[in-house]
Order: structure tokens, then sequence, then C-alpha cells
């Protein structure tokens, strides 16, 4: 409804995706920081998730959980910025474009979270397997 609403303010021979993703994005963090307001809470709890049951790639399922642990607890700058571009796939200039930043700050951020998560005490046994 709002990419309708809002439809003249579209560039024409840019990327649509990316145009409707931003859209999608500020709405969600809107009403994320609304809730948060009304509830005084933070983010839904990772345990709140469900990841794939355990079968016989177990160890897989735990180190999966474990990343997404670390990336959840990232400042919402860098968690993101991860997102877009490890989840869903984005390249560094789109997701520089969905955020409103430049590239050097979505690759600066990157590297921080990839840091962070390397120095956490889960990743640090896991990486020692």
């Amino acid at each position: 409804m709002r990419a309708l609403e809002k439809a003249d303010r579209f560039e024409a021979g840019t990327a649509l995706d990316v145009w409707l993703f931003t859209i999608a994005r500020r709405i969600w963090l809107n009403e994320r920081r609304a809730e948060r307001i009304r509830s005084a809470g933070g983010l839904v709890s990772v345990d709140e998730f469900d990841l794939p049951a355990p079968g016989p790639d177990a160890e897989t399922n735990i180190f999966a959980r474990q990343v997404f642990d670390q990336v959840m607890a990232l400042p919402e700058a860098q968690r993101s910025t991860v997102l877009l571009v490890y989840v869903e796939g984005y390249a560094y200039r789109e997701a520089a474009e969905i955020l409103g930043i430049p590239i050097g700050t979505v690759m600066s951020r990157l590297a921080a979270a990839r840091a962070k998560i390397q120095k956490a005490p889960d990743m640090r046994k896991a990486g020692s397997r």
C-alpha cells in the first residue's frame, strides 16, 4: 500500500526491488520501535525462532544457532547490514542504497560484525573443533 501511495517518488531505471525493500524495512523498523516503546522491552527473544530440528546434522544446527544468536546480538546497524548482505544476498552497493549509507560504511559494518562474531566465546569454541 505504501509503495502505491509513494509511486510518484520511484525513479524509473532504478532497481524496483531495492526501492520496495527500503520501504518495507522502514515500515518494519518503525513498527519495532513502536512496539519497544509500548512494551518497554527489547527485540524478540532468539529462543522464539525455530531453527531446523536436530537430526543427522545436529552439530551444524548447533553452530547455526550460535551464529544466529551472535548476529542478533549485534548493534542494529551492523545486524541489518549483515542480514541484507549475507542473508538476503544483496550486493554491497545495493545494501548501501537500501540503508542510505556509503558503500564504505557497509564494508566497515560487515568487518566489525565479523570481528565481533569471531571474538565471541561460542565462536572460538566452535572454531577449535
